[in-house]
């Protein structure tokens, strides 16, 4: 079976059971931390509800879609309560860019935003930002690259 739809239905029903039991944003709270550190893990106690999905995972065989689960999780978490996420990828570290944009995004798509963000000095300058289905790639690596379409496709015309 596909590992996206069974990740996204396990962290469905986590998030109906979340809802249940009213705990939905400290249980994304630590799914987040897990996903941004996976080595702090030993060094707190999980949710209940997030102790419950390792123990059905391990007692499926499925512990190796535990990442998807949790990433699809704080996805339908934050689209459950109504706010958007947005991730921003820098050539180098932009101290307070995430904070300016916010504004500007939720005042875009009417709701609220949250930004992570991530560092890829592959992008040489410039940045990519991603909110949800739409992306906005204003990299220095991708117009360098569009640069060079351009040179290809030109070049091959005039043979």
């Amino acid at each position: 079976m596909n590992r996206g739809l069974v990740s996204y239905r396990y962290a469905k029903a986590l998030l109906h059971y979340t809802q249940e039991t009213g705990r939905g944003e400290q249980v994304c709270a630590q799914a987040k931390r897990i996903l941004m550190d996976p080595g702090s893990l030993g060094s707190f106690t999980l949710e209940p509800e997030l102790q419950r999905l390792v123990l059905l995972l391990l007692r499926n065989g499925r512990m190796d879609i535990v990442r998807r689960v949790l990433h699809n999780f704080v996805s339908q978490y934050y689209e459950s309560v109504g706010v958007m996420v947005a991730h921003l990828t820098t050539a180098q570290e932009v101290p307070g860019l995430a904070e300016r944009l916010r504004p500007i995004l939720e005042k875009q798509f009417g709701s609220r935003v949250f930004i992570g963000s991530d560092v890829d000095p592959d992008l040489l300058g410039g940045f990519k930002l991603e909110v949800g289905d739409r992306m906005l790639d204003a990299s220095v690596r991708s117009q360098i690259e569009a640069v060079r379409r351009s040179l290809v496709v030109n070049n091959n015309r005039i043979v």
